[in-house]
Parts: structure tokens; C-alpha cells; sequence
């Protein structure tokens, strides 16, 4: 069983995730994963964030369902359909008008990185400027114009050419405690000597996804605001792993009180993993000529479906927001009580609602504990600049007991793995002894 013969002969190299979990899956139900040999999985890995309400939920199935048998629209480019029509409805009248916001929405090829590229281009032709200020660790996408914004050279290295157009900024934390780095970003902004061109735009994820869970300060985001105002630059807010709930709001901004520019969305917005992208700009930013950034899958209206669906059971009231903070408190207290049994002092959590994160200082070390943890029944990816740094993006809508049994999975190999690390390696000469033996 689990034979991965015909994956491993024919897929392209490229492939990553069924690398780390080499069996072949076969069914899923909320935070669940099966594979073909009867082994049943807790899902830590949620689709990268693209399940935040777990696999094929049966509120949004059985509407999904309703839609096909009736023949309805799937495939209509960017036409007019109900599905669409009815989607929007339930996004203002849920997600805009309670927050008192106003934007346009523009529906994008359906991947995250295209709703990247669009808000870049929307940005680039508003202000008549080329330069984006990404920030360090950031990741939003592998294309051309959005892997220019990435900051980890393994996503660039694949380019091919030298990706144009973008300059980088020290995000939260990155030079430390008590440094305010949009200090600096002022600074350069404000002398013409800098070298930084004059941008178009700052493009920002709240919590770091790939870049490691590292979370911005709320004053930090409120200072990065203030001073795109001061300088005139629009503000892009990358909320497509973060959002849709993950660390607590529907939008992972809304804590922090600011108002975006333009905003970028994925991942969960279809509600069921299902393709579907959004850039929601400013009306005033809404200069585009028809067609002028398009795509043929533009219009996926069984995710319409689903996504109208997941608002409508979701966020009508304010329950499960509530529950997923309750959850994010459970998940962090578990990751602190890792912290204070770890007596080599190797780890650290961070995080925010149900995106939080174990950071194990070497990648060798979280890889290990990822491998021991699948082995035992629980699925999590590792992220961060060596890949040092195990997240949890459990789905939102995971039960107590299976949150619970996946954390337990996690602190038993977390305990493993530590327990196989010698004694002369306690020390940071001994880092290359760590890796020797984690290897």
C-alpha cells in the first residue's frame, strides 16, 4: 500500500510536499487526512492555510452539491452569474459593511500569487511609480512580479533572471527589540540620497507565513501606515494565508486598526480549498481598461458557491471568531509548555490566533520533529528561512480531542527529537554537530 511509484517516476522535481509525507492519501474529513492503507492523520498542514474550515465541510459540500446537480454555471471567464452575484452580496453585507469598508472587488486568476500580481500592476499604474518595498522574510507568491517581493533566495534562485522592481526593508523584529524599522524606512524615504526609489507601494503580510509566523506589533503596522500617508505610497496588505480568520479576525489587519489600500486574498476565501482569488482596492484606485488583467479561470463560480457558503455559516455573528481565539490560546499555551521543558533552550513559539509556531533554531531540528510527528499521525510543515520553524495551521473548525491528540503528537516528538541531540552539542560551537547528527 502507499505505493508512490507512478508519483515519483512521472511527477516534475519540483514536487515538495509529498517529499516530507510520502504516502498516498485518498480521504479527508475535517481535520483529517486518510491514506490508502487505512491510516488516519491529524492535519496541522490545512492546505498551506487553504482550509481553515477543514476538508469537504458539510455545510458547504451539500451547497456545492445543490449547484452541480442543477446544471449551474461552472466556467464562465468573468460573465455575470448568480453564483457570483450572490458571493459578493454575502462578502459586503458579512465581511465589508460590518467593518464599515469600502472597496471594489476584482477577481483574479485563482491562485494567490495573481492577486499579487494584479495589486502590484494596480499600484504601479495608479501612482505612475515602479519600485515595491517588500519587507524581509516576506513571501507573496512565485511568479515573476510577486517572487520579486519574496525574500527567500530559494524562491528567487528559480527565476531564472534577476527579479526587478522591488526593494526590501527590515520587517518587525528583524534588527531586534526595541529597533522601529519603519524609523528607517522613513529615513530612506525621506533623503533623496537613499537610493530607494520613490515607491509605488509597501506590500506587507501582518504574520509572516512562509518567512517563519513572525508577527508584526500592532504600533509597528499603525507607524508603517503613517508613514506611507506621509509619503504618499499606497499600502498592499497580503492577507492570503494570514486572513479569513486565521489568527482571530476575518481580516488579520482589523487588530491593528488600519486601512489598507489594497488587500489581496486566497487560500481559505473559497471556503473548501477549492481555486479563488481577490483584490479588494480603493474605489478611487479602480482605473483599470477592461481586460487589461485577466485570465480564463478568473471566474470560478463553484468556489463562489462554497465561499458564500462559509461566509453565511461563519460570520454571521461573532461565535466563531471567539472559538478560534479560545483554540489559538490552547495551541500557545501547549507551544510555552514545550519552551519551559526544553532545557537546552532551543525553542521559542510565537504567533497570533491559529497561526502559531514552534521555532527549533536549526532546521535539521524542526525537520526531524516534523518527520517523527508524521510517523506518529500528525501532518505539519516546517517554514522560515532554513526552514527552522514548525507552524501550526490546524483548520479552524478542528474538535478539542483532535486538537488536543495532535498537540500531544507534536510534544512526543518534540521530546524525541531533543532527547537525540548529545550533550556536546548543548552549546552554539556544537551547531554543526546538531546538524550532523539530525541530518
Amino acid at each position: 500500500m502507499n505505493d508512490m511509484s507512478t508519483i515519483n517516476r512521472l511527477e516534475s522535481k519540483v514536487r515538495s510536499y509529498c517529499r516530507h509525507f510520502p504516502v498516498v492519501f485518498t480521504k479527508a474529513r475535517g481535520a483529517t487526512l486518510e491514506d490508502e492503507g487505512g491510516n488516519v492523520y491529524i492535519d496541522f498542514l490545512a492546505g498551506a492555510g487553504a482550509l481553515n474550515y477543514g476538508h469537504n465541510d458539510p455545510a458547504l459540500k451539500a451547497k456545492l452539491l445543490d449547484y452541480i446537480e442543477a446544471d449551474q454555471i461552472v466556467h464562465g471567464l468573468d460573465m455575470a452569474t448568480g453564483a457570483k452575484q450572490a458571493f459578493m452580496e454575502a462578502f459586503e453585507s458579512l465581511i465589508l459593511s460590518p467593518r464599515r469598508m469600502r472597496y471594489k472587488m476584482q477577481f483574479t486568476g485563482p491562485t494567490g500569487t495573481n492577486a499579487v500580481e494584479a495589486a502590484m500592476k494596480i499600484a504601479r499604474n495608479f501612482t505612475d511609480r515602479q519600485t515595491i518595498v517588500s519587507f524581509t522574510n516576506g513571501f507573496h507568491g512565485v511568479t515573476l512580479g510577486s517572487v520579486a517581493a519574496t525574500g527567500n533566495s530559494h524562491f528567487r534562485d528559480g527565476c531564472g533572471m534577476q527579479p526587478q522592481g522591488t526593494a526590501f526593508m527590515p520587517y518587525d523584529g528583524y534588527m531586534g527589540d526595541g529597533i522601529d524599522t519603519t524609523e528607517y524606512l522613513d529615513k530612506m524615504l525621506a533623503d533623496g540620497s537613499s537610493g530607494l526609489d520613490h515607491p509605488a507601494a509597501v506590500i506587507v503580510e501582518t504574520v509572516q507565513g512562509e518567512g517563519g509566523i513572525n508577527v508584526a506589533r500592532n504600533e509597528w503596522l499603525r507607524s508603517l501606515e503613517a508613514v506611507c500617508r506621509k509619503h504618499g505610497i499606497l499600502l498592499i496588505v497580503d492577507e492570503i494565508q494570514a486572513g479569513c480568520g486565521r489568527t482571530g479576525t476575518f481580516f488579520s489587519f482589523e487588530e491593528a486598526g488600519i486601512s489598507p489600500d489594497i488587500i489581496t486574498l486566497s487560500k481559505s476565501l473559497s471556503g473548501y480549498g477549492l481555486p479563488l482569488s481577490l483584490v479588494l482596492m480603493k474605489p478611487e484606485l479602480d482605473q483599470w481598461k477592461p481586460g487589461e488583467h485577466n485570465g480564463t479561470f478568473r471566474g470560478n463560480n463553484l468556489a463562489f458557491v462554497t465561499a458564500r457558503a462559509a461566509l453565511e455559516e461563519y460570520w454571521r455573528d461573532g461565535s466563531f471568531e471567539r472559538e478560534v481565539r479560545r483554540k489559538g490560546g490552547i495551541v500557545r499555551e501547549r507551544l510555552e509548555r514545550l519552551v519551559d521543558l526544553d532545557e537546552r533552550g532551543v525553542l521559542s513559539a510565537r504567533g497570533r490566533g491559529m497561526m502559531q509556531a514552534l521555532d527549533c533554531t536549526i532546521g535539521e531540528l524542526a525537520t526531524r520533529i516534523s518527520a517523527l510527528a508524521f510517523e506518529k499521525g500528525l501532518i505539519m510543515e516546517t517554514s522560515g528561512s532554513d526552514d527552522q520553524v514548525l507552524k501550526c495551521l490546524m483548520p479552524l473548525t478542528i474538535s478539542d480531542e483532535e486538537l488536543e491528540r495532535g498537540l500531544s503528537i507534536l510534544e512526543e516528538s518534540v521530546i524525541e527529537a531533543l532527547s537525540e541531540i548529545p550533550e556536546e552539542a548543548l552549546d552554539k560551537d556544537g551547531e554543526k554537530l546538531w546538524m550532523e547528527v539530525l541530518a
